[in-house]
């Protein structure tokens, strides 16, 4: 009231006084404001096999927000779901830096970014259920995704007997005992992952053979003997005796850049140890509760 009083009677202010005019009011946003955190995650690529100019070039990491409530709810939500465009809508919604198209990613980086995604939201611990290779018995088990390792890919003391560089960060397979083929490969992006399951769906809605190999290797494969004629390729796949194929699948995938999915599984029922790869079910990313 006195302030009121001073004010109709036109009294000075007391020195150093602030106006009351001046003052900014409290409001709701600037009492609750809240910051999601943030983490840097490692590439697997390093950067290493960016072109000039892309966002990632050289880059180590990438920076991502936690997953929330928010996140869930693109997750979860119907019409994202119906249209396969979850997980893409989930990744641009963490990745901080938005000029980073997340279709340009590689593969193996988008993976990773995945995997983190998931550790924010959920933790490592990841159960779902798998099968023992050995006797076929059904569990639960849980995999601890904060052991993945990476793998740098490219050329490396593994494969450089059989993989030497090529042009525009392409790669050359040889060893192809049968064809003594030589076959130029490019790293597949996230592109050309939605290009696979969209043609993959294409041919499940015509009712049509479904060739997963070859069509995964017609997607990497640039050349075969320096020729890059489409249909020079498809007829050397076609014709691809098995034991060449396997080579030329293992070969390629050591050069990708990716996360180690291998973890050791116990079977409770047969005691049994092995190496498996963590099945990425629904529960990845829907765990129960």
């Amino acid at each position: 009231m006195s302030r009121n009083n001073d004010d109709r009677t036109g009294a000075a202010p007391a020195p150093g006084a602030i106006p009351p005019s001046v003052v900014a009011p409290a409001t709701a946003e600037s009492v609750f404001t809240f910051t999601t955190p943030t983490e840097f995650v490692e590439l697997p690529s390093g950067g290493r096999f960016y072109e000039e100019g892309h966002p990632l070039h050289a880059q180590e990491t990438v920076e991502i927000k936690f997953m929330t409530a928010k996140e869930e709810d693109i997750l979860t939500s119907p019409a994202l779901l119906k249209k396969g465009v979850a997980i893409q809508r989930l990744l641009e919604n963490v990745v901080i830096d938005k000029s980073i198209d997340i279709d340009s990613l590689l593969i193996g980086d988008k993976n990773a970014l995945l995997i983190a995604t998931r550790v924010t939201g959920y933790g490592n611990e990841y159960v779902t259920g798998v099968t023992c290779p050995s006797c076929l018995d059904s569990s639960r088990h849980e995999f601890d995704l904060g052991d993945l390792l990476t793998q740098p890919g490219g050329i490396t003391s593994e494969n450089s007997e059989y993989v030497t560089a090529g042009p525009e960060g392409t790669f050359f397979i040889t060893g192809l005992q049968r064809t003594q083929a030589k076959v130029e490969v490019r790293l597949l992006k996230g592109v050309d992952e939605k290009a696979l399951v969209s043609r993959a769906a294409k041919r499940k809605k015509h009712k049509l053979q479904s060739s997963p190999l070859l069509e995964q290797m017609t997607s990497f494969i640039v050349s075969v003997n320096d020729n890059h004629d489409p249909m020079y390729i498809a007829s050397f796949l076609e014709n691809l005796p098995a034991t060449d194929s396997r080579h030329l699948r293992n070969a390629y995938s050591t050069i990708i850049p990716n996360v180690d999915m291998n973890q050791t599984f116990e079977c409770e029922h047969c005691t049994a140890s092995t190496e498996m790869e963590v099945p990425l079910t629904a529960e990845f990313f829907w765990p129960r509760h």
